[in-house]
């Protein structure tokens, strides 16, 4: 059985939408833009480092 007390001492009060832009802006969210550009960059410099072929 629930208890509420406890499940309110839990609860969180959900962002106003003005505000999730600003939220999110603090969050470090590596996007897939960034995974490509990071894989890329180690591709190239293996591909002119013979010695890790």
């Amino acid at each position: 059985m629930l208890n509420f007390d406890e499940e309110i001492k839990k609860f969180e009060k959900s962002l106003e939408p003005d505000s999730i832009d600003d939220a999110l802006a603090n969050y470090d969210i590596t996007d897939m833009n960034d995974i490509v550009f990071q894989s890329t960059k180690e591709i190239i410099k293996n591909a002119n480092n013979p010695i890790t072929r």
